[in-house]
């Protein structure tokens, strides 16, 4: 179960008791729920008319710099195309795996000075988690074009000979060249009509030259035929050929345009692995930034709503539970009935009653704050 619900309740005599009350409703007697306290540094409060208006931005900010984590995650599993099973053991937080990031969550005083005021500290974040997608867009859409570029030219060297480029398989010895009255022409017969290939080919025009036939390769439906004849009897020879069901390919044998194919062929490839490695670095190292910025926004809004919410002084403790997936109903009955008494209105207030001025459907609405953490950041099960 990769979901946390992140929580806070004012402190008792001490925070501690508040802990241990959440213990013993939640996992001593009846397994609902994994908890880890939430360790929040002592942050600059400010005054209340900023920490309402932070309140709001902080919310619209937790919504963006999820996007962005989610983006670069399923980016990492796009890159790594055949190696999906390797995305989750690249989407790391600070070297480890997000559960125990989360859960063992230290506040970053090197990149989030605690000294400087809460607004300071959300546009930082906001800043550096703008920057990421900036440079993801810019990343992608390079790594994008190349690996498009790479995949049309791949289309064209494979599929049926009907359709794929035959450059890399004929040969020069396969057709007669610089002549001025004769043309080998390249045609597709299926391999079925084989026999009627060989008996007719000579009489489909007039001026086809004898035994000039050979098959130069085959698929699992069809030959790949050449055959000689002369310029003036193209038009007739290809109308023939069409009424028996032989298929003429349009191709001109040009050395150096075959070469400049091939060239720009490898040139993709070799640009694509060249460019590979150093994406994916650049994928995890942001992953861990963007991540690690998104789960310090939780804990602002976590110390913001609790003050909101609580009064001053600071006092309240963040606790990080991991719900029991069978046990989720129960386990919000419990926190219901341990926290109701801090909120009489949320008793009669249920997230589906559409209550005119008051805007629930946005957000779950309990006695105690509650947010959510959702680990699970792609769109399919690895």
């Amino acid at each position: 179960m990769t979901e946390f619900w992140l929580i806070s309740a004012p402190g008792e005599k001490t925070c501690q008791q508040t802990w241990d009350k959440l213990m013993v409703a939640t996992t001593r007697t009846n397994n609902l729920s994994t908890n880890h306290k939430l360790n929040i540094p002592d942050l600059k409060v400010g005054t209340l008319d900023v920490l309402v208006g932070l309140s709001d931005e902080l919310a619209k900010l937790d919504t963006f710099v999820e996007s962005v984590v989610k983006k670069v995650a399923q980016y990492m599993a796009d890159v790594l195309e055949d190696s999906r099973d390797k995305v989750q053991e690249n989407l790391l937080a600070n070297g480890v795996d997000l559960v125990t990031y989360i859960t063992r969550f230290q506040w970053d005083m090197a990149k989030y000075p605690i000294k400087q005021s809460l607004k300071n500290i959300s546009e930082i974040i906001s800043k550096q988690v703008t920057q990421i997608d900036t440079d993801l867009k810019a990343r992608a859409s390079a790594y994008n074009n190349l690996k498009g570029n790479l995949q049309n030219l791949e289309r064209k060297n494979a599929g049926s000979l009907l359709t794929r480029s035959l450059a890399d398989i004929v040969k020069k010895e396969d057709f007669v060249l610089d002549s001025e009255y004769l043309i080998t022409m390249l045609v597709v017969v299926p391999k079925t009509s084989y026999n009627d290939w060989n008996k007719t080919y000579e009489t489909l025009a007039e001026m086809v030259v004898p035994r000039s036939t050979k098959m130069i390769i085959e698929d699992n439906d069809s030959g790949l035929f050449n055959v000689t004849l002369f310029r003036k009897a193209v038009d007739d020879f290809k109308h023939k050929a069409r009424e028996n069901k032989f298929t003429v390919r349009e191709f001109q044998y040009n050395e150096e345009e075959m070469k400049a194919d091939k060239e720009e062929m490898t040139r993709l490839s070799t640009d694509k692995k060249k460019q590979f490695g150093p994406l994916v670095r650049w994928l995890k190292v942001n992953f861990s930034e963007a991540f690690i910025a998104w789960i310090h926004i939780k804990a602002l809004r976590v110390f913001v709503e609790s003050v909101l919410r609580y009064g001053l002084p600071v006092n309240f403790q963040a606790m990080l539970l991991q719900p029991n997936k069978k046990n989720m109903k129960r386990l919000r009955e419990v926190l219901y009935d341990l926290y109701k008494h801090l909120d009489s209105s949320a008793a009669i207030i249920d997230a589906s009653m559409d209550i005119p001025g008051l805007n629930l459907s946005q957000q779950e609405y309990y006695p105690y704050v509650y947010y959510k953490i959702d680990c699970n950041l792609l769109d399919f099960k690895v």
